[in-house]
């Protein structure tokens, strides 16, 4: 068996080795007096080391071997952790990660000398031994006739990619003779769910002793036992019955595309059975909906994956900034289980850094100017998420001297975004500002920010992934940017409402209700209408202007959809209501000069097309 195939799940496990490698080691940095992290950094970089040697990635192994020298000083108390050793370990880690991934593309890099000399020197001069280079090509299984030995084999429960070391276990009882009815199956023995665990007949003159001598030799095996006949079915056979199976994403995505089809259908199966008195061809329809419904759900809850696979790559990237910055940061992960559609997670990576990377740079003071203002020398940061209703939101929140509403003006004055005789701006128009494209109140461009570039890109992911973006500030206290995403992104709920001979659809995740004003509720504020709701007054948009089908009907004869969208609610008024119903999003590429209110189409339960309103246009 070629363990090239094996290069996917090797990087995979690598990089969770490496997450734990820089979260111990970020503990570790805040007090080098504890050593308890120096064990587990020491196990991940361990690990690495065994995996890399199976595999036959000798650069990585001996860049793993000698960061084991040493942490393995470090761990026995011989050497004291400095802020320059530290360093040197964050240095060492990066530099294992670059050749990960150039190794499992099939890369040569050249590893830094200066790095790996430091490593040695920081190790009392103890150079890497030779890793031995080990490969696996194939694992011949013969079959044999007649009895054999039955030998079962457990691999200890930590042990690194199993599946390739099992591998190597059977190359060893290979040599000793013809090996078969292997149990669980080499299929089995790929998945996640395996257990480490096997049982095979080997045909052999050796003795048990000699049988376990050479399978320990394989390494990772934990026991060994060898019965001199084969009893009875082998005690692992359960094994084979994985329960677990590695899907590639693209197959989920297609299942998805196909379960939104099979969604439209149902939609359209419904209008015309609506039309029919045929009570069997109702209930099959019912049927229908019932299973086309079960397996939407199945798949969606196939693809939602916990956020902290995003999230744990930030500790790493705030520390360096916050120390390539001079300025101390508290950073703080909360949420992390909290799931959201891969599709959706896999694009709020960067946006989320932009906003990290805001933080850390505009918000955050340096300790002094801190310190001057009354407040700890290091700053607060914390990514943390939530869910909300049928939405998740994700908020980025700093305590440091909150947004320059002052700079912000004077730069929107420059780039003639307002007159000059303009001395202030309420929140919403200021926030609105600093969403622009290009707009910077950095006063110099550095490799962190003053290109313009950050809070537009934010605000532009949020809306194409049907969410919104929100911003508070308080003048030297604190900045919030609060990102509000969808579950999941292909199918959702939404409410139908027609616009003059137009029918549109508003997704339920930011419709708090439906109203039907009474006369004494309408009011005008400003030349712009608005109703009482419940003692408060709520700005109303008609949608028939929005899109360009004016409407002169009075409000107290239209419903009224109260969007809510955190703190800001709007009312937005319809020729009529037509129903809530599971809606496909298909996104299209916006012609030129289309308005900003719509976030995609879908297909009607009548065949007919249907543009989607994004609620944050609306508000």
């Amino acid at each position: 068996m070629d363990v090239r195939q094996y290069a996917d799940l090797f990087l995979s496990e690598s990089r969770d080795h490496l997450t734990a490698y820089n979260h111990l080691l970020l503990e570790w940095e805040k007090d080098p007096a504890q050593r308890e992290a120096v064990g587990g950094i020491f196990r991940a970089v361990h690990t690495i080391k065994g995996m890399a040697a199976t595999m036959g990635y000798a650069g990585v192994a001996d860049v793993a071997h000698r960061i084991e020298n040493l942490l393995d000083l470090l761990r026995k108390g011989e050497r004291e952790a400095s802020p320059p050793l530290l360093e040197l370990l964050f240095r060492s880690g990066d530099a294992l990660e670059k050749g990960i991934a150039a190794a499992v593309e099939g890369r040569t890099v050249e590893a830094d000398a200066a790095l790996l000399a430091a490593l040695d020197q920081a190790s009392g001069g103890q150079a890497a031994g030779a890793t031995p280079r080990r490969s696996v090509d194939t694992v011949p299984m013969q079959v044999a006739a007649g009895a054999g030995r039955v030998v079962r084999v457990g691999l200890r429960r930590e042990a690194p990619l199993k599946g390739v070391r099992v591998m190597l276990v059977l190359r060893k009882a290979e040599g000793l003779g013809a090996v078969s009815a292997l149990t669980p199956s080499l299929a089995a023995m790929e998945s996640d769910a395996f257990d480490g665990r096997l049982s095979f007949r080997l045909e052999t003159e050796a003795d048990a002793a000699r049988i376990e001598a050479a399978l320990r030799g394989a390494g990772d095996v934990d026991e060994i036992e060898v019965q001199a006949e084969e009893a009875h079915e082998p005690a692992h056979a359960e094994a084979a019955k994985s329960r677990h199976l590695r899907v590639d994403l693209r197959r989920l995505d297609m299942l998805m595309n196909e379960i939104g089809e099979l969604s439209i259908a149902r939609g359209r199966l419904a209008t015309l059975t609506s039309q029919r008195d045929d009570p069997a061809l109702d209930e099959l329809a019912l049927h229908i909906g019932r299973l086309a419904q079960s397996l939407q759900a199945e798949i969606i809850a196939a693809r939602m994956t916990p956020v902290w696979q995003v999230f744990d790559r930030f500790p790493r990237m705030v520390r360096d900034l916050a120390k390539q910055m001079g300025k101390q940061v508290d950073f703080r992960v909360e949420g992390k289980e909290i799931e959201l559609d891969r599709a959706i997670l896999d694009e709020i990576g960067d946006p989320l850094l932009h906003l990290l990377r805001n933080a850390v740079d505009h918000g955050i003071e340096t300790p002094e100017e801190r310190l001057a203002r009354g407040k700890p020398a290091a700053g607060r940061l914390v990514v943390a998420a939530l869910r909300e209703r049928s939405s998740v939101a994700i908020r980025v929140s700093d305590d440091g001297q909150g947004v320059d509403r002052v700079r912000v003006l004077a730069k929107a004055k420059e780039q003639g975004l307002v007159g000059d005789e303009v001395t202030t701006l309420p929140d919403d128009e200021l926030f609105r500002l600093l969403m622009r494209s290009g707009f910077s109140t950095a006063k110099q461009v550095t490799d962190v920010s003053g290109r313009g570039v950050g809070i537009d890109v934010v605000a532009t992911a949020a809306r194409s992934l049907g969410g919104s973006l929100e911003i508070k500030s308080e003048d030297g206290k604190d900045t919030t940017f609060t990102l509000r995403l969808p579950v999941t992104l292909a199918i959702m709920r939404a409410l139908l409402a027609r616009a003059g001979d137009e029918t549109y659809a508003m997704p339920l995740t930011h419709v708090a209700e439906t109203v039907d004003p009474r006369p004494d509720e309408i009011q005008t504020v400003q030349g712009k209408e608005a109703i009482l709701l419940r003692g408060k007054l709520l700005p109303v948009v008609r949608l028939g202007d929005v899109v360009g089908r004016k409407s002169t009907v009075t409000l107290s004869r239209i419903p009224v959809i109260v969007l809510e969208m955190g703190d800001r609610r709007t009312g937005v008024a319809v020729d009529a209501l037509v129903g809530q119903q599971e809606i496909v999003v298909k996104s299209f590429d916006a012609p030129r000069g289309m308005l900003k209110v719509f976030s995609g189409a879908t297909i009607l339960g009548d065949g007919k097309p249907a543009l989607i309103l994004d609620a944050a246009g609306l508000t």
